[in-house]
């Protein structure tokens, strides 16, 4: 004890010393840099100084490498508050123009995406498409389990044809992209540049807008609101963006997933949503395509939440029922605008025979697979 209280005794006493000694260790850098300061204030010495501070930064000992062409580089002066005017400012135009819409598309996985692309052929009608992730694209940037590769079936082919995507053909049923992200990218890239359609990400839909028994537009949060917000705060009231047609492209069950049809069986709007049967690559996609349809008046289903809503089988890693289901929404949904067969068909060409003519090649139960719902 003895011994420790001494060794506590020398702890003080250096630190007693040390705060003594800081006033005067203190005056005498103040005495030092002194001069320095005033040369500082000095306007030449300024300007050096800014100089100084703007100049590219090089690593102290080391020689500087060839910049070749980037010798110099530099970029043009910019304020903070014009990038953030300049964002938010085009943000809200979008938000104004696209509070009523012709078509809300729920979803950007591939069969979002290929409605979305469909509808954008067709100028005037305004298209929203709503992703509650940051990235769009849904589980279409990887093939199964994780793999690069992304298998299609024929026919769907013909639309990775006409989005210009080449494929590995071996002469059988199927195609190969070497990478799924090659789809998703292209025709991201295609819907987005479209004046017509706007993606508004990280943008969840709580709820639907249901008026005189018909779907009549969505209401939306930001993401992280809907995840996390409506647990800690008292009030995170939404947004509202009004439609003539909602396009479901949730998905099949999951965090968000076949959220349109859920909550139209929690309205009572639907009976029931049995989700998926087991996995029957064959039958599922078939299924897929010709259950696309309006589940409810104002509101289609597309992709795998038509499997959920059915009780269809499982796909697995096969894409080409997501892309031609795409399809047929934005068919479905056009002529829910008053579009006519005519303007649909010019349109819709990776889908026609060489008559011109809307037609399907996948046999079976999808020969009528672009019929309208009251045929």
């Amino acid at each position: 004890v003895t011994a420790a209280g001494k060794a506590s005794h020398r702890v003080e006493d250096d630190c007693r010393s040390a705060f003594e000694m800081a006033p005067l260790v203190n005056s005498a850098a103040r005495a030092k840099v002194g001069p320095l300061k005033a040369a500082a204030r000095s306007p030449a010495a300024r300007r050096a100084g800014s100089s100084a501070r703007r100049a590219p930064h090089v690593a102290r000992g080391s020689a500087q490498p060839d910049q070749g062409p980037f010798e110099g580089y530099t970029f043009r002066p910019i304020r903070e508050r014009e990038v953030s005017r300049e964002m938010s400012s085009r943000y809200f135009k979008d938000l104004y123009k696209y509070a009523d819409s012709d078509v809300v598309i729920v979803g950007s996985g591939s069969a979002g995406l290929a409605c979305a692309y469909e509808l954008s052929k067709h100028p005037d009608v305004k298209v929203a498409l709503i992703e509650q992730s940051v990235s769009p694209g849904g589980g279409a940037w990887l093939g199964g389990q994780l793999f690069s590769a992304m298998v299609v079936r024929k026919p769907a082919d013909k639309f990775l044809a006409e989005l210009g995507i080449p494929f590995e053909d071996e002469g059988g049923d199927y195609v190969v992209l070497r990478h799924a992200a090659m789809y998703t990218s292209t025709i991201m890239s295609k819907v987005l540049t479209a004046p017509n359609v706007k993606l508004f990400n990280a943008t969840c839909v709580e709820d639907l807008v249901v008026k005189e028994s018909k779907v009549a537009g969505v209401v939306t949060n930001w993401s992280t609101v809907s995840l996390y917000g409506h647990e800690t705060q008292s009030c995170m009231d939404p947004n509202v963006l009004e439609s003539k047609v909602v396009v479901s492209a949730c998905g099949h069950d999951g965090p968000f997933g076949a959220t349109g049809v859920k909550r139209l069986v929690e309205l009572g709007l639907v009976t029931e949503v049995p989700g998926m049967a087991a996995l029957d690559m064959n039958a599922a996609e078939d299924q897929v395509v010709a259950n696309t349809r309006e589940v409810y008046p104002g509101m289609i289903v597309t992709g795998m939440e038509v499997a959920e809503v059915d009780g269809a089988p499982r796909m697995g890693p096969t894409f080409g029922a997501m892309f031609i289901s795409g399809q047929k929404a934005a068919y479905l949904a056009l002529k829910k605008l008053g579009k006519s067969d005519q303007e649909i068909n010019n349109t819709l060409t990776s889908v026609q025979d060489k008559e011109g003519q809307i037609f399907s090649g996948l046999g079976g139960v999808n020969q009528a697979i672009f019929q309208s719902q009251e045929e």
